[in-house]
């Protein structure tokens, strides 16, 4: 990572990038890795809605999606600063590499190193979630619902 305003997390998952990007688009999976209930419509300007708990959602839209390689989609939470809905930009790119697919979600506009430190941290989490849900585990609950 070079720009120091970006958060980049990647990871290996087991599987192929066709089976990997539903889990982005699809509420019924996406819930299975992250979250309590989403609201997701995969369509440039469409809705990225996902409920992590009562009163805690995070908010945005899809800008481009481009299966199975590629997601964007702006992100904030509902509750307010310091990440306002719709006020950050995460971009999804999923790369076939043997055995698998490569995962690298880059975060971008955070508004300070906090909130960077703080959003590598959730998202490691999760993607540690997904490569253990499509790797034939079982995540468990979110332990942020």
């Amino acid at each position: 990572m070079t720009d120091h305003s970006v958060l980049e997390v990647s990871l290996h998952i087991a599987a192929e990038p066709e089976t990997v990007f539903p889990y982005f688009t699809d509420p019924a999976r996406y819930v299975q890795w992250m979250g309590t209930e989403a609201d997701l419509d995969p369509v440039p300007g469409g809705t990225y809605r996902v409920r992590m708990r009562a009163g805690v959602e995070t908010v945005g839209q899809f800008l481009e999606v481009d299966p199975p390689r590629r997601l964007v989609f702006t992100w904030g939470w509902t509750e307010g600063p310091p990440v306002p809905p719709g006020s950050t930009r995460v971009v999804v790119t999923l790369e076939p590499e043997p055995g698998g697919t490569r995962v690298v979600l880059r975060h971008h506009d955070l508004p300070d190193d906090e909130q960077r430190q703080h959003h590598t941290a959730g998202w490691e989490m999760y993607l540690g979630r997904l490569a253990i849900l499509l790797g034939g585990g079982q995540p468990g609950r979110d332990p942020n619902a």
